[in-house]
């Protein structure tokens, strides 16, 4: 989309805010909708809507307000849809929304994937209102020599309402749970959802690439190049789904200390509009790199 019709979507949002308080109302269905380009980089604007119809969606909130061609059934060409932080598969576009969902869409260069499962930057979405309007069991799985950045998880999980169980890696959880790994990423790769990140953007939505030995990590930019890479101390924060699996996070990194960055950066501020973030010591990047 121009810069044009970018502007002309700002002015209209700006017009709908003003007559919007951004309180909840009293009954009824109240969802957050943010609207960005390149990756989260750029804002369109962002609004608050209460008291929806049961028959809301997504696509509709989108063409209402931001004056945006959106076909029933499918997304618009060059957008990217995500409901609490779960990107919209095939067909998934036009489920109703629920109450408390929040709604991201943003327009980006989509050539270096086939789509994107998952998203870190509506936290504290999954974990506070899941999919559909039910929430995800959450489970920890830590490895052994990260004990403090498995507490600082839970920690930070436990300040947004959601009550983690915690356990070993490789235990088995059900489809419907929302699994958190924290370890150093030569450790949680062989397992089959994080596996993907290891198969590049196309195969998970993470625009990140680690070494063979899990002690470098390249940051990836929209086209897939690598533009930067990172050594001790980088941590990463991701999330990506397998099959029709609930979403999978990960706080990881290269080392010990990349892994606690990692845990430290779960936090709603920091990880605000990223599809991913990456940790350079505590430096925060967002993942892809746009430049």
């Amino acid at each position: 989309m121009h810069a044009v019709a970018l502007l002309a979507l700002g002015l209209a949002l700006a017009a709908a805010l003003a007559g919007c308080g951004l309180s909840s109302g009293a009954g009824g269905t109240s969802v957050r909708v943010l609207v960005t380009r390149d990756f989260g980089t750029k804002q369109v604007g962002a609004r608050i809507y209460q008291d929806l119809p049961s028959s809301d969606t997504a696509t509709h909130l989108l063409a209402r307000d931001f004056h945006v061609a959106a076909g029933r059934g499918r997304l618009p060409a060059g957008w990217f849809l995500a409901i609490n932080g779960i990107g919209s598969q095939a067909g998934a576009v036009d489920a109703t929304v629920h109450d408390g969902d929040a709604i991201w869409w943003d327009r980006h260069d989509s050539s270096a994937t086939r789509g994107v499962p998952a998203v870190v930057g509506s936290f504290p979405e999954p974990f506070a209102h899941g999919s559909g309007g039910k929430r995800y069991p959450v489970v920890l799985e830590c490895a052994d020599d990260v004990d403090a950045a498995c507490t600082t998880a839970s920690d930070r999980l436990g300040a947004v309402g959601a009550i983690a169980g915690r356990q070993a890696l490789g235990t088995g959880v059900g489809q419907d749970t929302t699994r958190v790994f924290v370890g150093r990423w030569s450790e949680l790769r062989g397992d089959p959802a994080l596996a993907l990140i290891d198969q590049g953007p196309a195969a998970s939505g993470v625009y990140v690439r680690f070494s063979s030995d899990g002690r470098r990590m390249g940051l990836l930019d929209p086209a897939g190049g690598v533009v930067q890479t990172l050594g001790a101390g980088a941590g990463l924060v991701a999330a990506t789904r397998f099959e029709q699996q609930a979403p999978t996070w990960v706080l990881t990194g290269t080392d010990v200390a990349g892994v606690a960055a990692a845990a430290r950066a779960l936090d709603e501020r920091t990880l605000a509009r990223r599809f991913a973030l990456a940790l350079n010591g505590s430096e925060p990047i967002g993942l892809p790199v746009v430049r």
